[in-house]
């Protein structure tokens, strides 16, 4: 059985807002569908956190390499891409591609031979993983609505992050994260991202360590984009003193880059997103090697149900995972898959049993956010 096409669908029209300072809109596409198909008609579905202009872009390049492959070994697949392409970004945009596609191609192995993807990735270690609810920051007034509503959905796990916190003063920072609690109180636990991937972000060393300092006696989880991602220096530094665990590592791609985090100390979270950082092969070989650090995996998931089905096999299938992220609410997680994920009544959520990522995608709701 080979690979015979590979199908993008561009999502827009349901695009929720980012936190940056040049903002999202409903119209904006950040989020590609993407499909394997087989020469039997058998399909693989995956997901990228990007544009379909720059997935189409890297499908130009990386389409002949994948026609004609073979359509059950996802692992060699996906890295003969990442070889024979490096001249063309060695990461990024083509990086990115690769995870989409790379993805899809654990699913459609999956339903080849009819086992669920956590499986095929060495073993199930755990059928059920706690989701956290991801928002992002807003006036009190509002931050409390938001919170009471992803409680009311059923989330025992919370984070929050970018604009305003960070952006004005450490009064209001501090307002926020105390608004948080006292609207979810001790039994939901609060995890708080910075941004500090956002373009020029002006804070330090110092800032990061007294905001840690003020988060820690509000018992936050961890401390997440506190710096720029290439202040290795920075994290390593912040990670030695901050009372609050450090997290990073969603903007990082291939296995290669994610090596000095763990050999410099810098996080005691590693965060790499299978829809970016070389789909589900390299996030589970990040997996492996944080567990190897002891750090602990937390897969970054600012994305699609499909990501989240993907992260959700991932933790299944890592030796130690607590968490998954889950973008709440979102018509891209919420409508895109026939059998929507929602926490149940523990704040969990089980693995499917269905043969790949175990998902169905809603070919209404792809046809209505689809370009």
């Amino acid at each position: 059985m080979t690979i015979a096409d590979l199908r993008l669908t561009g999502l827009s029209g349901g695009t929720v807002e980012g936190g940056w300072a040049e903002e999202l809109t409903p119209a904006d596409n950040v989020h590609t569908v993407v499909e394997v198909v087989a020469d039997d008609g058998r399909v693989g579905v995956g997901s990228a956190f990007t544009s379909r202009a720059l997935v189409a872009a890297a499908a130009d390049v990386l389409r002949p390499l994948l026609i004609g492959e073979r359509a059950d070994e996802p692992a060699r697949v996906g890295e003969k891409l990442r070889q024979h392409t490096f001249w063309q970004g060695r990461g990024g945009a083509v990086e990115h591609a690769i995870s989409g596609i790379d993805i899809a191609l654990w699913d459609l192995f999956g339903k080849v031979v009819g086992q669920p993807v956590a499986r095929l990735l060495g073993g199930v270690y755990r059928t059920r993983i706690k989701p956290y609810g991801s928002l992002l920051f807003d006036e009190p007034d509002r931050l409390r609505e938001k919170l009471t509503a992803a409680v009311a959905r059923g989330f025992r796990a919370i984070k929050l992050g970018w604009k305003p916190f960070g952006r004005r003063d450490a009064a209001t920072d501090e307002l926020l994260v105390r608004t948080a609690r006292e609207a979810v109180g001790p039994g939901v636990e609060l995890m708080v991202d910075a941004g500090g991937s956002e373009a020029f972000w002006p804070h330090g060393y110092k800032w990061a360590l007294r905001t840690a300092q003020m988060l820690a006696a509000y018992d936050v989880v961890w401390f997440e984009e506190a710096l720029p991602p290439d202040d290795l220096a920075g994290y390593a530094e912040l990670r030695r003193h901050s009372p609050a665990p450090i997290a990073t590592g969603e903007v990082f791609t291939r296995r290669q880059s994610f090596r000095p985090l763990f050999e410099g100390k810098c996080v005691d979270i590693v965060q790499p997103d299978c829809t970016k950082c070389g789909g589900l092969t390299e996030a589970w070989r990040v997996a492996w090697a944080a567990y190897e650090h002891n750090v602990l995996w937390v897969p970054h998931g600012w994305n699609t149900a499909v990501g989240l089905a993907a992260d959700v096999q991932l933790a299944c299938a890592a030796p130690v995972a607590r968490y998954v992220e889950f973008l709440t609410p979102s018509p891209y997680v919420d409508e895109l898959i026939t059998t929507p994920f929602r926490p149940d009544p523990d704040g969990m959520l089980t693995l499917p049993d269905g043969p790949g990522l175990g998902i169905e995608l809603n070919r209404d709701a792809l046809k209505r956010y689809g370009s």
